[in-house]
């Protein structure tokens, strides 16, 4: 990934936080948090990572999410002079998740020693 894109998938992410806080009205995707996008280099796809305060509705939040995404893109091709608009695309971010599973296993380690 290159610098540009990197700067580029910075500003994405600030601007596609704005636009679903103000813009879209679907009340599913009000509780998301942007944490990254992921842009190619040669524009045509951006990978946009999301988490919501309730995990369980996570699916349900991706198909809102995706289903909003042209509107989000003709937002952003708005607020963002930008050649080509890439086609976005929302994914969950299981980073979070992870980092528990690894946390949890570090501590069931560490009681398993105290043993």
């Amino acid at each position: 990934m290159s610098l540009k894109t990197q700067k580029l998938g910075s500003l994405f992410t600030r601007e596609i936080s704005r636009i679903i806080l103000e813009d879209v009205k679907n009340p599913k995707v009000k509780f998301v948090t942007i944490t990254g996008c992921d842009i190619t280099n040669d524009l045509s796809f951006a990978k946009v990572s999301f988490l919501t305060l309730n995990r369980e509705d996570k699916e349900e939040v991706e198909k809102a999410l995706n289903s909003a995404a042209n509107f989000i893109e003709i937002s952003l091709s708005k607020s963002i002079d930008i050649r080509k608009m890439p086609q976005i695309s929302f994914h969950y971010d299981t980073s979070v998740e992870y980092g528990e599973n690894i946390e949890k296993k570090i501590q069931e380690l560490k009681d398993d020693k105290k043993m």
